[in-house]
């Protein structure tokens, strides 16, 4: 009897666990991450700072809630094998550090490979899934990026499935983010065993440009974004498509910025800033707090934008919002301005995924510029204006009742 009771017992946390797990990330996670700007130059002071900063920026209250320190974190492993962090770089430990950031009403994240090493040479989790599991749930991680350097002779779907019951058996709810740069197309299986998922390799501080490296590339911002047209039926609640991480900050032009953003927001990703918080511009706090665009991205339908056409570098995309609502941005990737002539009485759009259709004919629709933030009347006379180079116009469509 006693036996049959530990069973039940077992079986039942199991479930609850696993419960906890599958109830996260029901909107796309937005955070802050240390790589773009600071790769290996990571610190628990740089880590404190960044919460701070997500708290007195707004961009806390904006709905930023995960600082995540990538890579270069960890140093070695004990006689256990159980992971250590830097000594010198982390002279309080990893469970103080999360203690501060959740102090701050934030959730912490971190950063580990399972290959034998991380990109940066680090030890990775390969064959210490159980103890990273441990560790990560002892020290109060709320947040998983899990790359994929080192992997020789490792499949993707089974690695990840082994991190995945890990972090379930370990019993606190994580976020787990797989990074394997969409090489075993993880939308396809990864919904089961993660909550998002990186479709591309990494992103580069550029709009529209590939950097070449011996093996691989880094991608802009529209290249990336090209790289999605077959993935939208894969996104929602729980389960993301992941274009990598933001560059708004990092030395790109404000307007190249405001596109980036915008298309991340469209796209229902996870918006993970990668900037310098302290010094921050205020145009760039502007972009990434705006919130108006975050509404788009966090809406609880979760379905990823559908673009619906493309005439001369002039993109028009779409994204059925809850409530009968719509957003629609207009994208130039030109290197000239372009002016829009939008007939909402002309145009329906018929999204079969979302079973949803736009019709300014049937329904009438209130117009508001996202990053104007003016009221621009509704959908029965035609919509004008001008968007500039490598800019964007962006308008949600509120449902008149």
């Amino acid at each position: 009897m006693k036996n049959l009771i530990l069973v039940f017992f077992v079986l039942f946390t199991m479930a609850a666990s696993a419960q906890k797990f599958a109830n996260l990330a029901l909107t796309p996670p937005m955070g802050w991450n240390s790589w773009n700007k600071f790769q290996c130059n990571v610190s628990e002071n740089l880590i404190k700072g960044a919460a701070d900063q997500l708290v007195s920026t707004g961009m806390r209250d904006a709905g930023y809630e995960y600082v995540v320190i990538d890579d270069c974190w960890q140093i070695g492993r004990d006689s256990m094998g159980f992971i250590v962090a830097d000594p010198v770089r982390f002279p309080s430990g990893i469970k103080a550090l999360a203690d501060y950031i959740h102090s701050k009403g934030l959730k912490f994240g971190i950063y580990s490979c399972a290959g034998t090493k991380t990109c940066a040479g680090r030890p990775g989790g390969r064959g210490h899934e159980f103890q990273d599991a441990y560790m990560y749930a002892k020290w109060g991680v709320d947040y998983l990026k899990y790359d994929w350097c080192s992997s020789d002779g490792q499949n993707q779907k089974e690695s990840y499935k082994l991190m995945s019951t890990k972090l379930k058996e370990a019993g606190r709810p994580i976020v787990f983010s797989l990074c394997e740069w969409g090489g075993s197309k993880p939308w396809e299986w990864a919904r089961e065993v993660g909550h998002l998922w990186r479709t591309t390799g990494d992103i580069a501080n550029c709009f529209d440009c590939e950097q070449k490296h011996t093996g691989y590339s880094n991608w802009g911002a529209m290249k990336i974004l090209d790289m999605h047209k077959d993935t939208r039926q894969y996104a929602g609640p729980g389960r993301w498509n992941d274009p990598d991480m933001l560059q708004v900050g990092n030395g790109m032009k404000v307007n190249e910025d405001r596109a980036h953003f915008s298309m991340w927001c469209m796209l229902a990703a996870p918006l993970m800033a990668g900037n310098d918080l302290k010094n921050m511009s205020l145009q760039t706090q502007e972009i990434l707090t705006n919130p108006d665009a975050i509404d788009i991205n966090q809406d609880a339908l979760g379905i990823q934008g559908l673009k619906y056409k493309s005439e001369e570098g002039l993109e028009t995309w779409v994204k059925p919002l809850a409530n009968g609502d719509w957003a629609i941005c207009f994208l130039n990737r030109t290197p000239i301005t372009k002016t829009i002539e939008f007939d909402w009485l002309k145009n329906v759009v018929n999204d079969d995924f979302a079973k949803r259709r736009l019709d300014a004919s049937v329904e009438t629709f209130r117009i508001k510029d996202v990053w104007s933030k003016k009221e621009l009347g509704n959908t029965k006379k035609a919509l004008k204006a001008e968007v500039p180079s490598n800019d964007v116009q962006m308008f949600r469509l509120s449902l008149v009742k």
